[in-house]
């Protein structure tokens, strides 16, 4: 009998079915070693040798596998066809060899991309050995991943109070979200105008025509760029009138998307699910390990000609012949070495239409989107037809032009349409049909104010994207990096944005004055080219680890020899130009704005970075390390209209706040930058939203202490974001402050419910706890192994999981029971009672009567 070994035990047991009584297979619940978290695991002194440790929560089930090898014919290694899948087999093998366990059949490697009978099968008749080019690529990515780490993280604790930790490509993607939120703080938003004319055609059809042409002069987006210029070329419009003097119709085809990788499922999945990059993997996963996708850590874009064949087949069924391309569509990967051997996340069985049956909610949203991408990838072309028309007036000194886009033959379009991160400017309007010296009527000309706007922030799709166009990090990796950055509280995420946290901004700034090439874009490429190359075979990973070592080792221990005042002075020089940018009176920007001849400088603390006055301590002014030139002393936005006093923001103690004459609101996160009229809005505060139809009485919206909140007859509701103490309406109030408060919810519920306990009857299921889900049969409760998911674990395996926990005994910390120690000295009963409490006396009594 063939011992095969996965991953989970989900994947163990679909495969177990398809091979029948032939093969035992066991799952290895993930990585089974890794480096201790401690120095010297990685020694460079020693041509970098590796020292592993077994995950201590893996030795039951490396028990149980090295066990059934020793009864095995032979051991099959089924781990994921990827890099990550390749090192679980290498230590694997390289466990079970140390282990002796390695029957006379010996060891083999196979890989699919899908886990379905044939897939399997075909796999189980082609072994192979351990591809070792994978293996080192894994151990060079490692190695570099804790020389990093564990080098360079004590140093930020040392020298940047607050600093949690630095990595490879987490600090190069923290540098993305860093640059985007200053380039934001330092745009200058610049006026425009734009004229509009609404006009109609003699057959009664409206359209829209915009002023392009004045004067004989081509309009350029700043050519109106006040009111009064806007108003007096839109009286021109007004006053003029019209005839058509060009129409142009050209034809237009878009062509559809490949397939899902990896990271366009990630970017897809965010826009048009919400899904965050590791709840896209987590669900994906599940749909592999079921059967339903092809393997979803991938770069490459193609279908096999099967697959392809079968798609066509779906669109001709569904859509009719003139939906389906002469030829087959064909795609090539635009990355680099990874993965490209991998095909495309695509659906397994393309009968299984829109939804597989028994699949949970966000499993099916995600199938959906997977099946409708690959499926659209062998549609037609969508036919377009792109109209502009040119009006010009009667004296030839004013010109208008309207388009419009329309769509004569939607092809893949009918299925399927890209998502974008950011909204993009296209007319999808019908124009009617208009012709050459035909005047139609002016029936209304409006101006319209706009200001530019600063790139957005970035969503974790955009940033996905923008990761994989600069080759920072792999597919596999963004999900992680992104997380990690939210847990290190580097990053907050507003409206699915990123904004960049104080933390985040200081360690970056950090890491560009004294590692400026360790979270260099270019750099940072460069090194996972070569660790592409190392998975090719192309380059060997000890002579990759050298050159790194060699010039970081020396820079790292340059920086820990810097003093305090040293760091902070060379961080004040380079942070200089962002936090005091130039004053527009011309004053000096560092100027303390409480005494006279002070001047303000960055200084890290214990708690942080703050902003200090050269005079400390006869000036104590001290204000909040904010990142941006905002927080230099009061900020006048203006004055009150209602009052004419100004309205002023400042920051305090407690952080920032808006301020005219006796009254001030605290300004909330989320809330800058704060203008005029966002001032005023905080300084209305409280607002009343109206009274509540049932009671009669007021419900307040409010900012507290805590945050923005309801008020109503002494019952409070937390509001999530402070846009809503102005936005929000009775209905949504009421709603609001009917949901049960935090605390007093309905008890959890299971995540799944596995069955009947075989031995007390009791009800077997998962649950949600704080620290993770568990599994309990209501007297004992076991925490699930890390890499199983609560849809993963079977009856028997969360029986055994019990088991275990209960022979381990009540957690550490409670109080063991006295009973077993006494009753193990039997001269104990003889001994006078008088020297030992009764309390314990009594459980070696009932022990020993018992025995």
């Amino acid at each position: 009998m063939d011992l095969v070994i996965v991953e989970s035990p989900a994947k163990a047991r679909t495969i177990e079915g398809y091979l029948g009584g032939g093969a035992k297979v066991l799952a290895s619940f993930g990585h089974i070693r890794d480096l201790p978290a401690k120095d010297g695991s990685v020694d460079p002194d020693k041509d970098f040798a590796m020292r592993w440790e077994v995950s201590g929560d893996r030795t039951k089930q490396l028990k149980a596998i090295t066990d059934a090898a020793k009864g095995a014919d032979r051991i099959i290694l089924a781990t994921d066809p990827d890099r990550e899948g390749e090192a679980i087999s290498w230590h694997l093998a390289e466990y079970l060899t140390g282990k002796k366990a390695v029957p006379k059949g010996g060891m083999a490697r196979i890989t699919f991309n899908a886990i379905t009978k044939s897939a399997v099968q075909a796999a189980m008749a082609a072994p192979r050995h351990i591809d070792q080019d994978l293996v080192d690529a894994y151990l060079a990515r490692r190695a570099l991943d804790y020389l990093v780490g564990f080098t360079l993280s004590p140093v930020l604790w040392r020298k940047l109070p607050g600093a949690k930790s630095a990595g490879r490509v987490q600090s190069v993607a923290l540098r993305l979200v860093v640059e985007r939120e200053r380039e934001i703080e330092a745009f200058v938003p610049r006026e425009y105008w734009s004229v509009e004319a609404l006009m109609k055609t003699g057959g009664g059809h409206s359209f829209a025509a915009r002023l392009v042409t004045l004067d004989d002069e081509k309009l350029d987006k700043f050519a109106l760029g006040d009111a009064t210029a806007a108003e007096a070329a839109r009286a021109r419009v007004e006053a003029a009138a019209f005839a058509v003097s060009a129409v142009e119709v050209k034809a237009a085809v878009r062509n559809p998307a490949a397939p899902f990788t990896t990271s366009t499922l990630q970017q897809e999945a965010s826009r048009k699910l919400g899904f965050g990059a590791q709840q896209t993997m987590r669900v994906a996963q599940a749909l592999y390990e079921a059967g339903h996708i092809t393997y979803m850590r991938t770069d490459g874009v193609f279908m096999d000609s099967d697959a392809v064949n079968r798609a066509r087949d779906m669109v001709m069924e569904r859509y009719g012949r003139d939906y389906v391309p002469a030829k087959p569509r064909v795609y090539s990967a635009k990355a680099k070495n990874a993965q490209e051997a991998h095909e495309a996340i695509r659906p397994t069985d393309f009968l299984k239409m829109a939804a597989a049956k028994g699949l949970e909610d966000d499993q099916a949203k995600l199938y959906a989107l997977i099946w409708n991408r690959a499926v659209a990838s062998q549609m037609a072309s969508a036919q377009l037809e792109r109209t502009t028309v040119d009006l010009a007036s009667d004296d030839g000194n004013i010109g208008l032009r309207a388009s419009g886009t329309v769509v004569i033959f939607p092809g893949f379009l009918a299925l399927y349409a890209e998502g974008s991160d950011d909204a993009e400017e296209e007319d999808g309007a019908r124009l009617p049909k208009l012709l050459v010296d035909e005047r139609p009527a002016t029936e209304r000309v409006v101006a319209a104010q706009h200001f530019t706007q600063p790139l957005p922030r970035y969503s974790e799709a955009s940033l996905v994207k923008r990761m994989e166009e600069l080759g920072i990090g792999r597919p596999s990796t963004y999900a992680s990096i992104i997380q990690v950055l939210k847990d290190r509280e580097y990053v907050r995420v507003e409206k699915s944005r990123f904004h960049a946290e104080e933390k985040g901004r200081l360690v970056t700034a950090f890491l560009e004055r004294f590692f400026e090439r360790y979270v260099d874009y270019h750099y940072t490429a460069g090194l996972e080219g070569s660790l592409d190359d190392i998975s090719a075979g192309s380059a060997e990973y000890k002579d990759v680890l050298r050159a790194f070592w060699a010039d970081f080792l020396p820079l790292t221990d340059e920086v820990k020899e810097q003093k305090p005042w040293d760091i902070d002075k060379a961080l004040d020089e380079h942070m200089g130009p962002h936090l005091f940018p130039a004053r527009a009176d011309g004053s000096d920007p560092r100027g303390c704005p409480s005494c006279a001849d002070g001047r303000l400088s960055l200084r890290t603390g214990k708690f942080g970075a703050f902003i200090s006055c050269s005079n400390y301590p006869e000036c104590r002014y001290t204000r909040q390390f904010a990142g941006n030139g905002d927080t230099e002393g009061p900020q006048n936005l203006g004055d009150d209209p209602a009052t004419g006093l100004p309205v002023e923001a400042k920051s305090g103690r407690f952080g920032r706040y808006v301020q005219s004459g006796d009254k001030r609101s605290s300004i909330p996160k989320g809330f800058e930058p704060i203008t005029l009229e966002r001032g005023l809005m905080l300084l209305s505060l409280p607002r009343e939203v109206g009274l509540h139809p049932e009671t009669g009485k007021p419900i307040v919206a409010n900012l507290g202490r805590y945050g923005p909140y309801l008020l109503h007859d002494g019952k409070y509701a937390n509001l999530k974001d402070a846009e809503d103490l102005f936005e929000i309406g009775m209905n949504a109030a009421v709603v609001k402050l009917a949901e049960p408060k935090f605390g007093k919810r309905e008890a959890a519920q299971p995540l799944a419910v596995l069955g009947v306990h075989p031995e007390t009857g009791a009800e077997v299921k998962v649950m949600p706890g704080r620290y993770g889900a568990y599994v309990t049969d209501g007297s004992v409760n076991a925490t699930l192994p890390k890499g199983v998911e609560a849809g993963e674990l079977a009856l028997d395996e969360a029986v055994v999981l019990l088991a275990e926990k209960a022979a381990k005994g009540p957690s550490k910390g409670r109080k063991k029971p006295a009973a077993k120690k006494p009753a193990a000295k039997k001269p104990a009963a003889t001994k006078p009672a008088a020297k030992k409490p009764a309390a314990k006396k009594k459980p070696a009594a009932k022990k020993k009567a018992s025995a």
